[in-house]
């Protein structure tokens, strides 16, 4: 009886710690000040949108971007742009190995033809560093996509999470998938993405990345876990993520060093890609119908509540302080319809 009763108390002592109990890193705040964190990256953009992305002092007299109890990116929709539409990609100065990186969203772009916006993770010398696409659609998509990139032997297994897997194959040149696919898993919630996402008052994307999967959880604005809001998230009690990737592949070793990214892009590789698919064909041109139509861009921007980063157990401190920022070193290419 002694002997069960001890190590009853062992158990009891020990279940505390069978989770990752998460501690506050960074939190980028709402100010002003959220911009001092990140890079804006100027040069042309390496999926061959039909965009110019701006420096911070052009973002903030042209009011692509501001700030004051939440952050606001958006792209400029008054001028005709014949060469591109202004719009803003910024890079983390901090790069991460492992953490839980919490973003509460009240808006993201909508389901907007022409419009390509990403939140994403991106690691040095892509695609060896590895990516981590937690929101991307492009046009008039309804539901969010989450992808990973990396360089060859990472497969996924299906299973462990409640989406639909697209494809399993990692890596960005795997054999009998589109070029630069990925593996991909497909939300199932219709308010997981864009005009369903803002309609329905935004919500958070949680993405937990450890040495043995990467997941990602999406929470609608009335189903936000209690422990999210308290500042001390507790991934075992959320449930099944909607995507999770697992498998034949070695989390370490494909990604490290990743700078959180936001942008949002035009036409391009993806969203110019396959303009002809759909109904956004009706408006002729991509490239044509975002230079002549800045109204319809009003609603492509980014209103964040709060953006966090926590580290628990052997993920604690693994930051580092770049200066130096990689550009999204991807070949051309057309990512798959994707059922859309």
């Amino acid at each position: 009886m002694q002997v069960l009763f001890t190590l009853a108390q062992a158990l009891c002592l020990w279940a505390p710690f069978a989770a990752a109990i998460y501690t506050l890193q960074d939190d980028y705040g709402t100010s002003a000040a959220f911009f001092d964190k990140f890079t804006f990256f100027t040069a042309s953009d390496p999926t061959h949108g039909f965009v110019k992305y701006v420096d911070r002092s052009t973002a903030e007299n042209t009011g692509l971007i501001n700030a004051g109890g939440s952050i606001y990116m958006g792209v400029d929709h008054t001028n005709v742009a014949s060469g591109g539409r202004q719009s803003v990609r910024i890079s983390s100065n901090n790069a991460y190995n492992h953490g839980l990186f919490i973003l509460d969203l009240a808006h993201m772009p909508g389901s907007i033809c022409g419009v390509w916006p990403a939140f994403w993770l991106l690691g040095p010398n892509w695609p060896n560093g590895g990516e981590i696409d937690v929101i991307e659609g492009v046009n008039e998509q309804a539901i969010n996509q989450v992808a990973l990139h990396t360089s060859d032997n990472c497969t996924i297994n299906n299973s462990g999470f409640s989406g639909t897997l697209l494809t399993s194959n990692c890596y960005v040149n795997a054999p009998g998938q589109d070029n630069n696919a990925g593996c991909g898993i497909k939300d199932n919630s219709a308010q997981s993405y864009g005009n369903g996402f803002n309609n329905a008052g935004g919500g958070v994307y949680a993405t937990e990345w450890t040495g043995e999967a990467i997941s990602i959880w999406f929470f609608p604005r009335a189903s936000i876990p209690g422990d999210i809001m308290s500042g001390n998230p507790n991934p075992s009690a959320w449930g099944i993520p909607s995507a999770r990737f697992a498998g034949a592949c070695n989390i370490d070793s494909h990604f490290n060093n990743l700078q959180i990214v936001f942008d949002t892009t035009f036409c391009g590789d993806w969203a110019g890609g396959i303009w002809g698919r759909g109904s956004c064909a009706s408006k002729g041109s991509c490239n044509d119908w975002v230079a002549n139509n800045p109204s319809a861009f009003a609603d492509a921007y980014w209103r964040l509540n709060s953006l966090k980063v926590y580290q628990g157990g052997a993920s604690a401190g693994n930051r580092t302080t770049w200066k130096r920022h990689e550009r999204r070193t991807r070949p051309s290419f057309l990512k798959p319809r994707r059922g859309h």
